[in-house]
């Protein structure tokens, strides 16, 4: 092993031990379901107080995509239940069932290097970015999928860091699945699989939180590879264009992409 690799693995090696004293959580059947909700509840939270100041703090609907829209605390509640129903009733359940059929073996004694997380954690979020894309454009083109599992979905026109996991039970199964499939096909470490599932889950919400700041990450990838959360919010609002949840090279592949100039336009008429 070279140095810069001993340095790479260094940096994530403490948190490692540290995470690795807490075994017995890590290996328990209820981790996964505390650990997914956890970790999309405190995703969420910073975009709840952005809503609540939305409508007197005027830098901040600055920042709105869709400044007439306004989010109640009714709306976030209704968001909350859906979530914690969901999560209860399903995600806690097959965390068990898991759990039961293929129990979490001792985890490794050494951290991963960072080159290799990087990655890994690129690959997860490129492979979900495409299973989502074709499930996603399937739900919206067969009518009966779209009733049945994804309408409740598109509920609000508007989206908002609540609206993230404000879906059927069938569609956040559906994710969930395309979450630890790609890391069991990898075969990524334990603390890349959670950089991954905290990752994914950030840029989930921050795709559905509604703002779009001078910071927000498809300002930092160049060429408009990445969509962002203007790229997601129009699809609330059409439906039919911008399938892909992250990336854009599917949509422009399949021609739904509906670029930044004409989302611009649109939303200056609102």
């Amino acid at each position: 092993m070279t140095d810069s690799e001993n340095t790479e693995r260094f940096f994530l090696q403490l948190p490692w031990d540290c995470m690795r004293k807490q075994e017995n959580i890590l290996r328990s059947p209820f981790f996964p379901f505390l650990f997914s909700l956890t970790v999309h509840l405190s995703c969420c939270l910073p975009y709840i107080c952005l809503d609540m100041f939305c409508s007197r703090v005027s830098v901040v609907r600055w920042y709105k995509i869709q400044r007439r829209s306004t989010v109640t605390w009714r709306m976030t509640w209704r968001c909350l239940c859906k979530i914690l129903h969901n999560h209860v009733c399903f995600i806690l359940p097959v965390s068990v069932v898991h759990w039961y059929w293929r129990p979490v073996v001792s985890p490794p004694l050494l951290a991963p290097e960072m080159l290799s997380v990087v990655k890994d954690v690129l690959a997860c979020l490129l492979l979900f970015d495409t299973q989502y894309f074709f499930w996603h454009l399937l739900h919206h083109k067969v009518s009966l999928l779209y009733y049945f599992f994804h309408k409740e979905h598109h509920y609000y026109t508007a989206p908002f860091s609540m609206t993230t996991e404000n879906t059927n039970f069938w569609e956040l199964l559906s994710l969930s699945f395309f979450t630890t499939l790609n890391s069991a096909l990898l075969d990524c470490h334990p603390l890349t699989d959670m950089l991954f599932i905290v990752i994914n889950m950030y840029l989930s919400v921050e795709a559905h939180s509604g703002y779009e700041f001078p910071w927000s990450p498809h300002k930092l990838v160049p060429f408009g590879l990445y969509g962002g959360a203007q790229h997601h919010d129009f699809h609330h609002q059409k439906f039919t264009v911008n399938y892909a949840p992250y990336f854009t090279h599917w949509d422009r592949l399949f021609g739904t992409l509906q670029d930044k100039s004409r989302n611009t336009e649109t939303l200056k008429r609102q």
